[in-house]
């Protein structure tokens, strides 16, 4: 349990006590950032108001992508199970969004219907019109992968004007709204079909703000050779830079994302590296979702506090009585400089601020003689939210992380590489010899021994400046070679006898093939005369 101290509207401490940081995030919301929205009319212009289940709700993983390039057949894969209404082929096949959320019984829940279930974090959905919801469903079913996470599979991007006025609702504005609430933003590639349509530049720059969640997967790359694979690989980066616009580079994870045989299996290593870290990724999204929900939440408030000078700007230069209409066309039109003004006055980072071209566009069809003037108390319940409560809420965070068991993504593709001789690295580096009867090491030890007797050995043992001499040979650095000492002197004797200075030399070898060491010696490679110490 835990106390968090905020303040009333009229100064006066108020004790909150939250069971947990979900609950401490909703109360906080509807307290002090709400009012704020609400009377700054914050919902007209960027995101609707947010619901106890977009607090509850589990991590959720968007997945976005031109047609065919493998985003129900990855969901598919993930899960190792068909889901209602899945659909897979080489034409644009998933026409709808597809919710999948776990659930009892297998079965598919219309839009319309999904909007007003308050358990689902999807009813300001219903702001985008019956055109969208008759293309939203939600396919439920019992999955281990589900019960973490849940997954929204959403339409093919083609690629020209006509098909994207055709879907009858603002495709790139509903992504925009999931990308407010997802984890994370998949975006995929075919490695055969690189180039970005303008409906996809679109999309991409409406998650702009959203870079943090992005992650980017080249699919079918087992399609294509090695030399080819790093032309590709190159090209879409360059395209990425272009619509992206920012000087960070976007994680990209190269593999083929299916259950079927590699068709050109050079990069195998590869890809299962790729997709073990993709993997990770995905795992970690449940023990991370509390500080995710934090972080969108201190986001939303310092868009909405600059959105609230901005509004009460606007309403401070209107007349109040004639020449209305024209004061309201010269103060769009002059919306950078109030912009510049609001900045250097409350001293506001640029990047705060809404998007100048859009805020103007919405602002065209507001009645500006309804905005409210300035309320400082709303502002400073926001503030004290952002410098005081959010920063106790954090804490609760971290006690919330280490009072429960590590939480991690279960089942389908998860489970088969996790234990076993196929899991990542199983039996390669360190690993070398794990399920060997003989010592691994034996099978290089006449050479090293040949070795050994050159340094002069004295009762069987060379010292440790005797050993560096020959260990610095390697060219790794000595903070390297110190962890191999440390880990070769297995009876910390400050000596290495024939086996050790073997083994040694057998952990040079393990990292100058590019394979990490170990934090302690694995049994498999601890010296037979060692083994009873």
């Amino acid at each position: 349990m835990f106390s968090l101290q905020g303040y009333t509207l009229d100064g006066k401490k108020d004790p909150e006590l939250f069971q947990n940081v979900s609950e401490g995030l909703k109360k906080l919301y509807r307290t002090k950032l709400f009012p704020l929205e609400d009377t700054y009319r914050f919902h007209d212009f960027h995101s609707p108001a947010l619901e106890d289940a977009d607090f509850d709700n589990k991590p959720m993983v968007l997945l976005v992508g031109q047609y065919s390039t493998g985003k129900t057949t990855f969901i598919r894969h993930l899960m190792e199970q068909d889901f209602p209404g899945m659909r897979i082929g080489p034409e644009p096949t998933t026409d709808s969004f597809i919710a999948v959320m776990h659930g009892e019984q297998e079965g598919l829940i219309p839009g319309n219907a999904l909007v007003v279930d308050p358990k689902k974090p999807f009813r300001k959905l219903n702001a985008f019109g019956n055109a969208f919801l008759n293309r939203f469903v939600c396919a439920q079913m019992p999955n281990a992968v589900l019960e973490s996470i849940s997954i929204i599979d959403t339409p093919g991007i083609l690629s020209g004007e006509k098909q994207r006025i055709s879907r009858g609702y603002d495709f790139a504005a509903v992504l925009e709204w999931f990308a407010e609430r997802v984890d994370r933003i998949i975006l995929l590639f075919d490695a055969h079909k690189l180039d970005i349509s303008d409906e996809f530049s679109e999309v991409i720059r409406a998650l702009k703000n959203h870079e943090d969640k992005m992650r980017v997967v080249l699919n079918k790359a087992d399609q294509i050779g090695t030399q080819q694979l790093m032309r590709v690989y190159g090209a879409l980066m360059w395209s990425l830079g272009k619509i992206v616009g920012t000087p960070e580079v976007i994680r990209v994870y190269i593999g083929s994302f299916w259950a079927q045989p590699l068709l050109v299996p050079d990069n195998r290593k590869l890809f299962e590296a790729e997709e073990q870290d993709l993997f990770k990724d995905i795992q970690g999204l449940p023990r991370n979702a509390a500080l995710r929900k934090l972080n969108d939440l201190i986001k939303r408030a310092r868009l909405a506090k600059v959105h609230a000078y901005i509004i009460s700007s606007l309403k401070k230069e209107m007349p109040n009585m004639f020449g209305k209409e024209n004061k309201k066309k010269e103060l769009i039109a002059n919306l950078g400089e109030i912009y510049a003004r609001i900045e250097k006055e409350h001293q506001i980072s640029p990047g705060d601020f809404p998007k100048l071209a859009k805020m103007q566009e919405i602002l065209a069809n507001q009645d500006f003689s309804k905005f409210q003037a300035v309320k400082p108390k709303l502002l400073e319940a926001v503030e004290d939210m952002l410098a005081n409560d959010i920063a106790k809420l954090m804490t609760l965070v971290r006690q919330e992380e280490a009072a429960m068991p590590s939480q991690a993504v279960q089942g389908g593709a998860f489970e088969g590489t996790m234990n076993g001789p196929f899991g990542h690295g199983y039996g390669e580096g360190a690993g070398e010899g794990i399920d060997e009867l003989e010592w691994v090491v034996a099978r290089d030890k006449p050479t090293y021994d040949e070795i050994f007797y050159t340094l002069s050995p004295v009762n069987g043992k060379v010292s440790g400046a005797m050993a560096k001499k020959e260990m610095v040979k390697s060219k790794l650095p000595n903070t390297v070679l110190g962890k191999i000492w440390k880990l070769a002197d297995v009876d910390k004797d400050g000596f290495l006898d024939d086996e050790e200075f073997a083994l040694a030399n057998h952990l040079i070898k393990v990292k100058l093939e590019g394979h990490e060491l170990p934090t302690d010696l694995p049994e498999h490679l601890i010296p037979p005369s060692k083994r009873g110490l």
